[in-house]
């Protein structure tokens, strides 16, 4: 009997899906196959209900998110480039030089890549739970030129999905004025994986946002920061920061060099002073 109200089902609903377009038909498709699948199987009725139920509700809510736009795809698919890129120059654990160690073990690498440039690795130990370094990094991202020196500004321009951002950075001035006004505008894309969370991203172009007068426009990524609980201690996170950036201007590579490792070094400073605030009740 199921595998005959299956195969009606999918005559019914033949002439509405060559109607449909994007993702309706897409959810479509899967609820047919969802069916055909449950057929085969033929479980017993209440377990067959709690399934059918339990997936549409899931391909009903699919149904009414809003589709994105074929430019919020292309900025969704740079934030995953940027992600996979970065994790892996992060796997290879080849030719890592080391660049400074600070006395609390904080410790700077750098490498060479053929495609990318020199890259910089931060690695450190926080005395914070994950969950409070990753809100502090992503939840409020914004407010990171209230306690971050190096940085001026950090506005989100658009948001789309739940996993990635445009923003605007602007760079705040270096001791000396050695590297004049810089700013960025970059695609964001954060992930969470069970213990581990990613924050990757790229520089991009946005249309609102051009060049803007006194600013040099720098280039970024891929980049990333990667976040775990250490080993048998789930107060304190690892953090690894990779760090991608071409300065563009006529800097001589030994200044960019300095520049950009003490620029880690002096976040994780930064980022611990902040964390260890009081919070407001």
């Amino acid at each position: 009997m199921l595998p005959a109200t299956s195969k009606l089902c999918a005559a019914i609903s033949y002439r509405h899906l060559r109607n449909m377009t994007g993702l309706r038909r897409q959810a479509a498709v899967a609820i047919s196959q969802e069916l055909s699948r449950l057929a085969c199987r033929s479980p017993g009725p209440s377990t067959w209900i709690h399934q059918v139920r339990r997936r549409s509700s899931l391909l009903s809510s699919r149904l009414e998110e809003k589709p994105f736009s074929e430019m919020e795809m292309s900025y969704i698919k740079q934030g995953e480039e940027a992600l996979q890129k970065s994790l892996r120059i992060l796997e290879d654990q080849d030719d890592w030089k080391t660049e400074t160690v600070a006395g609390n073990g904080d410790k700077v690498l750098s490498k060479v890549l053929p495609d990318v440039g020199k890259v910089f690795r931060l690695e450190v130990v926080v005395d914070q739970p994950l969950d409070t370094v990753y809100g502090e990094l992503v939840d409020n991202m914004e407010q990171m030129g209230d306690w971050n020196p190096n940085v001026k500004e950090v506005r989100i321009l658009e948001k789309i999905g739940k996993d990635t951002v445009i923003t605007h950075e602007k760079a705040a001035a270096t001791p000396g004025n050695i590297v004049g006004p810089r700013d960025f505008v970059s695609v964001r894309c954060s992930k969470r994986r069970g213990s581990t969370c990613v924050l990757a991203g790229m520089s991009t172009t946005y249309g609102a946002m051009p060049e803007q007068e006194g600013f040099i426009r720098a280039e970024n990524g891929p980049t990333c920061m990667v976040l775990r609980p250490l080993p048998g201690s789930p107060s304190q996170t690892r953090l690894t920061w990779l760090l991608s950036i071409d300065l563009k201007g006529w800097l001589p590579k030994t200044i960019i060099n300095q520049v950009l490792s003490q620029t880690q070094v002096d976040f994780a400073k930064h980022l611990r002073q902040r964390l260890a605030r009081p919070v407001p009740v």
